[in-house]
């Protein structure tokens, strides 16, 4: 995890609406990460050193806000951009993986040819809440025989398991800061 000050600087601009979409729910609004370009660019610059580490080919972003930071990164690190995008958005022909939420399920796809046996894959997301998505994610790449290094999120919500199942997964979890509840 970043040093402190990085974090607190990051959570102080992270906008927590209140029973949001139902009660009972802390909806964590990266929005104003992205409206301030002090914020927006360390959250990329600490992207992208964690990145280079990893030695990606190429970052994967979740549909929708993980779009915002999957790009940017990817053009910082020179790297193709491939979009994980919910069934039936994608144009070509796609692969799909289910998975679970609290009221049901979802499905998300990528292009059939998103990625070449042995590309090293990141992929990106505003948020690690119960990890189903990322979940979905790595496991297409994984049936294109992509190598996913981990998963890179601005936020991690740590009490709701998503980060634990990633991790069970043999996935790297890289988040700029966490939110408990209480917060």
């Amino acid at each position: 995890m970043p040093q402190p000050s990085f974090v607190e600087f990051l959570k102080s601009r992270i906008r927590t609406v209140r029973d949001w979409p139902k009660p009972g729910v802390n909806f964590r609004d990266v929005t104003t990460l992205f409206q301030d370009p002090e914020a927006f660019r360390m959250m990329i610059e600490a992207f992208a050193l964690d990145s280079t580490r990893q030695k990606v080919d190429l970052i994967a972003a979740v549909d929708a806000r993980g779009f915002i930071a999957g790009g940017a990164l990817a053009y910082q690190l020179h790297k193709p951009f491939v979009l994980v995008r919910k069934k039936g958005k994608l144009p070509h022909r796609t692969i799909s993986e289910d998975y679970a939420l609290e009221y049901g399920k979802a499905t998300v796809e990528i292009h059939a040819d998103a990625c070449k046996p042995g590309d090293r894959v990141l992929i990106v997301d505003d948020l690690i809440a119960t990890g189903g998505t990322l979940l979905a994610a790595a496991s297409l790449f994984r049936a294109l025989r992509g190598e996913v290094v981990g998963v890179a999120a601005i936020i991690d919500l740590p009490e709701l398991g998503g980060s634990k199942k990633l991790r069970a997964a043999g996935l790297e979890v890289h988040a700029l800061c966490e939110f408990n509840e209480a917060e």
